[in-house]
């Protein structure tokens, strides 16, 4: 048996979502013809309390396009220096659109108003980026699953709004948020510019994200996203996926929640640990005890069929999912204590 918990982006469909998508009804999404993918975007507008939402192949995509909604070239984009959106899209904001980034330190990915208002620069001063946008990750990935304090999110609006600044929220795990918060997603439609939300991760479907906000920026990122070669065809079968992972798969994120949690515990338990950060979400991200080493920690694990990520800087990352199933659990809570270095 073998356990893969390096991320919940290995998730596979279920029987019950594949008869979904076999069942899905299809047109030609690129000229918007496919009542699926229709769907979906409605639905999520709706959802989140926005005019309109289009459907991405990824989230990489989703949150580049946004960027570029927001931006103009040279400009300078806020965010924490842990974000997705600056580590792990390749790049992406400098071929695309052209920007710079602030990069803040933040507590465990997220920000703070104070320091986003400390980080905007004069726009009269021609020497300086133009700031532009500020970008917010929830759930934070490098961060550990944090979620931010809406209120904090609230604060950094007005500092967006005092400064005619565009304001984006990568959610990629934000369900997790939602249901870890005990939150609905329209407060987060009454905050944000543009928000991008993944179907692929804990919610278990094989691919897809969605942009949502204004019918105006939803209009301009349709030309984008066509520019970036992110138009698809029958893409309804993969809409219907998502579809059945928004009705079925959202309140069962409780439980990977739960698992990372006791995970967390019996990791604090051993002395190879150094420190276990905060666990509110699917994601637990621990450190190894000097003179130990990650790469004992993960060997002593594959040895068990077990398969966690390294972060670097002596960061490991265990991310619980849908696929990861009560006996696994049972099993992997067993190894780790008895794992002996």
């Amino acid at each position: 048996m073998e356990i893969n918990l390096f991320s919940d982006t290995v998730t596979k469909p279920t029987a019950e979502m594949l008869q979904h998508m076999f069942h899905a009804k299809v047109g030609d999404d690129v000229f918007k013809q496919d009542p699926s993918v229709n769907e979906l975007e409605e639905t999520l507008a709706d959802l989140f309390g926005k005019e309109a939402a289009l459907f991405f192949p990824s989230g990489t995509m989703a949150n580049q396009v946004a960027i570029k909604l927001n931006t103009q070239p040279g400009d300078e984009v806020i965010c924490d220096k842990w974000s997705h959106i600056y580590l792990y899209e390749g790049g992406g904001a400098a071929v695309n659109s052209g920007v710079s980034f602030a990069l803040l330190d933040g507590n465990r990915g997220m920000i703070t108003a104070e320091q986003v208002e400390a980080a905007v620069n004069d726009p009269e001063n021609i020497h300086l980026a133009k700031s532009s946008l500020v970008s917010i990750e929830n759930t934070t990935n490098k961060g550990g699953g944090a979620c931010y304090d809406y209120d904090e999110l609230v604060k950094i609006k007005a500092v967006c709004q005092k400064h005619k600044l565009r304001y984006h929220l990568d959610g990629a795990r934000l369900w997790n948020a939602l249901v870890a918060k005990k939150q609905h997603p329209k407060i987060y439609g009454d905050l944000f510019d543009t928000i991008s939300v993944c179907l692929s991760k804990g919610l278990g479907a094989p691919v897809g994200s969605v942009l949502i906000g204004s019918k105006e920026d939803i209009k301009r990122a349709l030309r984008i996203r066509k520019i970036f070669g992110g138009g698809m065809r029958q893409s309804g079968y993969l809409a219907a996926a998502g579809m059945y992972a928004l009705q079925n798969n959202i309140s069962r994120l409780e439980e990977d929640h739960k698992k990372a949690k006791e995970i967390a515990q019996v990791l604090m338990t051993k002395s190879w640990v150094n420190k276990v950060e905060f666990v509110e979400t699917n994601i637990v991200i621990f450190t190894v005890r000097e003179p130990f080493t990650t790469s004992q920690v993960m060997n002593k694990l594959k040895e068990k069929n077990i398969y966690i990520s390294d972060m670097g800087q002596g960061k490991l990352r265990f991310v619980t999912h849908l696929d990861y199933k009560q006996v696994m659990h049972d099993y992997v809570l067993e190894v780790i204590q008895k794992i002996e270095l």
